[in-house]
């Protein structure tokens, strides 16, 4: 089962910042997982439309130019980094699982991945573009199916993974609350992974991978990886 880090090893450094990611590089994560918004013409790497929750700062985040957002404190001397940054940071070394959040020009992610692929040191397959919003991922899958796409879902869905296959997604991501052993075969039959989010618990970590579960997003990826070497 791998583990990815959950905005980068959270549980140690401010999320989604290059500290966490840089973290979650040393404590060997099998994958990274990060947010995105569009920002002007840019893609920058924070969770939530509004500042206020993860830094100083007290406005929406399309109310700020790149240079204004960067000069905020997330904590630790830590600031919004740019996908492209941490894009830079990884160098092709894991997984990288990109969650998009508010983006409008899907182009802007597509290019960013390309360039990727060709300066950093990456492969297309170790890349990963997931949404609740799965009308962009349909989207992003038809200008760039190379790239694998996570169906995320908050809920447990009456005919399972019925929509993660409809979309030709890679995997589903589905929230530990509403995660069943049914719900994994089920993907599984359709030829789908099962990734889970957010796992720390070390009751829940074997569990889900009793039950075949192929990935878990973790904020603490190095105590995730010891409860599971304790228990082979």
């Amino acid at each position: 089962m791998l583990i990815f880090a959950h905005r980068g090893a959270s549980a140690d450094a401010p999320e989604n910042t290059l500290l966490a990611i840089d973290l979650a590089l040393t404590q060997q994560a099998d994958g990274i997982e990060i947010d995105i918004f569009q920002l002007g013409d840019e893609l920058v790497v924070i969770h939530d439309r509004w500042i206020k929750i993860t830094t100083k700062g007290n406005r929406a985040l399309t109310d700020y130019s790149l240079e204004e957002l960067q000069a905020l404190d997330v904590g630790q001397g830590q600031f919004v980094p740019t996908l492209w940054q941490v894009l830079q940071r990884v160098q092709g070394q894991c997984l990288i699982n990109i969650e998009v959040k508010g983006v409008n020009e899907l182009s802007l992610l597509n290019a960013c991945i390309n360039k990727a692929i060709n300066q950093l040191n990456f492969e297309p397959e170790q890349f990963m573009v997931s949404s609740f919003n799965h009308h962009l991922l349909l989207a992003f899958k038809s200008i760039a199916p190379a790239i694998r796409t996570g169906a995320l879902t908050g809920s447990y869905p009456l005919k399972y993974a019925q929509f993660a296959q409809e979309l030709q997604a890679y995997s589903v991501n589905a929230d530990i609350s509403f995660v069943e052993q049914a719900f994994v075969k089920d993907a599984h039959n359709r030829g789908l992974k099962f990734f889970v989010y957010t796992v720390d618990e070390p009751e829940d970590l074997l569990r889900l991978r009793a039950w075949g579960v192929d990935a878990v997003f973790s904020n603490g990826p190095a105590k995730a990886k010891l409860v599971l070497a304790a228990e082979n």
